[in-house]
């Protein structure tokens, strides 16, 4: 679903991403981790079009990133939820679906919006929405394009510890339909049950990738969580 190959990113002469290549295959959820500063955000923005990469290809399910197809293939839901404050909660879901050429998407909609309990504000514009409920909202306007590949920036920032159940419950049911999933987090809890495997980065750098179990191995520590291996292959020595 995605291959990035030799990906570099630099702001002047700081290279944030720096020969990047990995690939995610269908079906797949992939968790992004990484300390502050690590790369994430500027590899995914990379991916999804809104920085252009300094050196590096990008393809998504074949197609190169920019093209139509591509877009139509995956969905972006960023850190900060950018949404319209005059549009109301149920013409966001209007309007993606819209630009998604999604079909009878009425009756999901309701159910992502109750899911993350937000259905009595449908009718409410953005702005006046608390900061978890934006969040809520742009998580169901990725659901609802029906992407095959959806990327997700640091999704349960802001979000009360039931929503963030919801949202785990949610990402296993789109990893049982098949979809792709790369999702950059600080919260390891919540993930380390449901990914196939991560990615850590440093200093623009893959520095660990595999599954839990392969890293584990790596590490010679067989029971440790999903936190103790990160903790332990970041850390400087």
């Amino acid at each position: 679903m995605l291959s990035v190959q030799n990906l570099s990113k630099k702001y002047g002469k700081h290279l944030a991403v720096d020969q990047l290549n990995f690939m995610l295959h269908r079906g797949e959820v992939v968790g992004l981790l990484g300390p502050n500063g690590a790369g994430k955000s500027t590899l995914i923005k990379c991916i999804v079009g809104l920085l252009r990469p300094s050196s590096g290809e990008i393809h998504i399910n074949g197609h190169a990133r920019g093209s139509r197809a591509a877009r139509q293939t995956s969905a972006y839901v960023s850190e900060i939820p950018q949404l319209y404050a005059m549009l109301s909660v149920w013409q966001h879901l209007q309007f993606i679906t819209s630009a998604y050429e999604v079909e009878h998407w009425e009756e999901k909609a309701e159910a992502l919006l109750k899911t993350f309990e937000i259905w009595d504000k449908k009718d409410e514009f953005v702005k006046t929405l608390s900061k978890g409920m934006r969040q809520k909202l742009s998580l169901c306007c990725g659901v609802i394009s029906n992407a095959q590949l959806v990327f997700l920036d640091e999704p349960m920032v802001g979000l009360d510890p039931k929503a963030i159940k919801n949202l785990k419950d949610l990402i296993q049911q789109l990893k049982d339909e098949g979809k792709t999933l790369f999702i950059s987090t600080h919260l390891l809890d919540p993930i380390e049950s449901i990914c196939n495997r991560v990615i850590v980065l440093k200093k623009g750098k893959i520095i660990a990738e595999g599954s839990l179990e392969d890293l584990r191995h790596q590490l010679g520590e067989e029971h440790a969580s999903l936190e103790e291996v990160f903790l332990e292959v970041t850390a400087d020595v």
